[in-house]
Parts: C-alpha cells; sequence; structure tokens
C-alpha cells in the first residue's frame, strides 16, 4: 500500500514538473508575440511614419516591453532547458551555458527601454529611441534563440 502511494505520488510530482516546465514555455512564447506586436505593431511603425503617433499606444507598448524584460530571465530556469518546443524559434543552450551573459543581454534591453521611456515624448524622439531598443532586443535574440530547422 505504501508503495503505491509512493508511486502515484511521484508520477503526480512528474506530471506536476511537466506541467510547469509547458506553463513557463508557453508564457515565454506569449511574451515574446507581446514584445513583437509592441516593437512591430506600434512603435516602429509609428518611428517610420507609417501610423499616427500616439503617446498612449506608445506608453503601452513600452510597458509591455518592460513588464517583459524584467520577467524574461525567471522564464529560460534549467528545468526547461531540454523540453521539446515546437515553435518557429527556440531558445539556444547558450542561455544556460552562459546564464550571466544572459542575464546582462536582459538587463541591457531592460535598460534601452527605461531609458526610451523617460525620453519619448513625439514621433521624432520614438525615432530617436528605437535603435537602442532595436538593438538590446535583436542581440539577445542573435545571441540566446535559434531557428529550428
Amino acid at each position: 500500500m505504501k508503495r503505491a502511494v509512493l508511486v502515484v505520488a511521484a508520477v503526480l510530482f512528474g506530471a506536476t514538473a511537466v506541467v510547469a516546465q509547458q506553463d513557463l514555455i508557453e508564457q515565454s512564447h506569449a511574451s515574446m508575440k507581446a514584445n513583437g506586436k509592441a516593437l512591430g505593431g506600434t512603435l516602429s511603425p509609428m518611428a517610420r511614419g507609417d501610423k499616427p503617433y500616439d503617446q498612449a499606444a506608445v506608453d503601452a507598448a513600452l510597458a509591455q516591453l518592460e513588464a517583459s524584460a524584467k520577467k524574461i530571465p525567471s522564464l529560460y530556469p534549467a528545468s526547461v532547458k531540454d523540453v521539446k518546443q515546437t515553435s518557429e524559434y527556440t531558445p539556444s543552450p547558450k542561455i544556460w551555458e552562459d546564464k550571466a551573459g544572459f542575464e546582462a543581454a536582459t538587463a541591457n534591453f531592460a535598460k534601452a527601454v527605461s531609458e526610451a521611456k523617460g525620453k519619448i515624448k513625439d514621433a521624432d524622439s520614438l525615432k530617436a529611441a528605437m535603435p537602442s531598443i532595436g538593438k538590446a532586443c535583436s542581440g539577445c535574440h542573435e545571441t540566446f534563440r535559434v531557428k529550428n530547422s
């Protein structure tokens, strides 16, 4: 009887761990998609002049990026390293091999967003701020993300 209880407990614990890992992966995908929408759907088109400048939309996009930047490091614990992912891009093993570098890259992204947040007041200041945000975002992607084949 004790053995059966231990087996059931072990199975439930394992299932809970798998669900938790999958939840982190889904959160990371949702966060990156929201970042893509904030950058590619809001900020970049306004900076290019393809969309009219809208301070409320800029503020919402920057808030999304800022929240995501703070959350990103916690979405990649070692427990998700070997979990098979089916999205177009997956985390690079470098996230765990160079944890300090990954955390520095996400901190750089957070800093770029935070600095821009205080400076963007119109289309010209948005246009001036976009290169630093884009560079920080893509710099992390170039090193810590891989395209699935």
